[in-house]
């Protein structure tokens, strides 16, 4: 067994970078490729439930334009969220977190990204974890730590992942921040070296970098012994593993 085999291949927004982001199209494309997890955002619509969008608002990534919180599930549905990446993908539309949890089986883990800023959604992904058993298969990030704690606090079952974009020597320390146990680290790829990365692992964090694209970085993750590696083209990071 060659060291990187447990490299966990993570679907950014789905496989994003061959199909519309945060759509059931690119989550299926990134598990046709051989993902073994997937990221994602999500937002709260204005009835309360759980909407799969980077954006708060849906005019970049849909033909119609509002805020995610201003909208019922209803009003969300009727765009289509396809058509702006390639005519073949027309008619897609902003999933529920709950019909990505229907679509993806529970052997592929989910990062659920919560973006900073978004109503109290925490009850609301608690709530849907429990009910669709998937506590022990999403781990959840942030950039917004309070919003982490809270959700420790809430669910002490739930893994937690601090996103972060700062160069420092031992990144480790970064878990230290929070009074809760942390799973996860999600730096940007660029300030990740072998040692810190060690230093990490070590000390029983997961490492997932993000958002890596090319395969030479591809290979540099790899060579630092990153725990999954975050990309647009889970096809690209599997062929490597492969070769």
């Amino acid at each position: 067994m060659k060291p990187h085999d447990n490299l966990m291949v993570i679907a950014h927004r789905g496989a994003a970078g061959e199909a519309p982001e945060n759509t059931l199209g690119a989550f299926a494309l990134g598990l046709e490729q051989g993902c073994t997890g997937i990221e994602l955002d999500v937002h709260l619509s204005k009835d309360g439930e759980i909407i799969v969008c980077h954006d708060a608002t849906i005019d970049r990534t849909t033909d119609r334009k509002g805020a995610i919180h201003e909208l019922t599930v209803e009003e969300l549905k009727k765009a289509d969220a396809g058509r702006w990446f390639d005519e073949r993908f027309e008619g897609e539309r902003l999933p529920l977190l709950e019909e990505v949890f229907d679509l993806v089986p529970p052997a592929v883990e989910i990062n659920v990204e919560i973006k900073a800023g978004v109503g109290d959604i925490v009850p609301a992904l608690i709530r849907l974890m429990r009910r669709k058993d998937r506590l022990a298969g999403v781990f959840v990030s942030s950039f917004d730590f309070d919003i982490l704690e809270r959700l420790k606090e809430q669910e002490p079952e739930a893994r937690i992942g601090l996103l972060y974009n700062i160069r420092m020597k031992n990144q480790y320390r970064m878990a230290q921040l929070l009074d809760g146990p942390v799973y996860s680290l999600h730096p940007h790829w660029s300030r990740l070296d072998e040692q810190n990365v060690r230093a990490a692992t070590e000390r029983g964090l997961r490492v997932y970098p993000w958002t890596v694209n090319k395969e030479d970085d591809m290979r540099k993750m790899i060579a630092c012994g990153v725990s999954g590696i975050i990309t647009d083209y889970p096809g690209r990071l599997k062929r490597l593993l492969e070769s």
